[in-house]
C-alpha cells in the first residue's frame, strides 16, 4: 500500500501530474485540493491502494466535469432580461390589493342598486344564467332583462370609476 507524499517534492511531483492532464496550471491546485477532500471522504469507507494516482484520476475525472458544465452553459447562453424577467405568476402585491378595493367598491355599488337590477344582473354575471331564463323565471321580456343589466352595468362602470 502506497501513502501520500509528506514532503514538499512528492507533492509538487503529483501537481505537475495534474497540470500535465489538465494543461492549466491555476486550475491544477484547485483540482488537486478538491481531489484530496475526496480522497479523504472515500477512505473513510474504503481502502486506497495508491492514494496518489487517485488524487490525480480524480483531478482529471473533476476537469472533465467543469469543461462539460462550462460546454453546456455557452451552447445555452440565458438572457440576463429573461431572467429579470421570471415571474412565479402570481399577482403582485399592489395588484391583489387594487382588485379587493374594486371589488369593495363594485359591492357597494351593487348595494346601491334596486333590488330588481341587483338580482338580475348577478344571476347573469354571477351565476351564468341566459337572458331569456332570467327573463322567464322574473316573467319578463328578454329586452327587460337587458336594459336591467344595461343599466346594472353602466352604474357599476360609473361607480367604480367616475370620470
Amino acid at each position: 500500500m502506497s501513502e501520500l507524499p509528506t514532503n514538499r517534492k512528492g507533492w509538487l511531483s503529483i501537481l505537475r501530474a495534474v497540470r500535465r492532464i489538465v494543461g492549466e496550471s491555476d486550475a491544477a491546485e484547485d483540482l488537486l485540493h478538491s481531489a484530496f477532500v475526496r480522497l479523504s471522504e472515500y477512505r473513510k469507507q474504503h481502502t486506497v491502494d495508491n492514494p496518489s494516482a487517485f488524487l490525480v484520476k480524480t483531478a482529471a475525472n473533476l476537469a472533465i466535469d467543469e469543461r462539460r458544465r462550462m460546454q453546456v452553459r455557452r451552447e445555452s447562453p440565458i438572457d440576463i432580461g429573461e431572467m429579470l424577467d421570471l415571474s412565479d405568476g402570481q399577482p403582485l402585491h399592489t395588484e391583489v390589493l387594487a382588485a379587493q378595493e374594486r371589488l369593495n367598491k363594485i359591492m357597494a355599488g351593487l348595494d346601491s342598486l334596486g333590488s330588481r337590477t341587483r338580482e338580475i344582473f348577478l344571476l347573469h354575471r354571477v351565476d351564468g344564467l341566459k337572458y331569456r331564463e332570467i327573463a322567464a323565471q322574473y316573467d319578463i321580456t328578454v329586452s327587460a332583462v337587458e336594459k336591467h343589466i344595461a343599466k346594472a352595468t353602466l352604474f357599476l362602470v360609473n361607480w367604480v370609476e367616475p370620470e
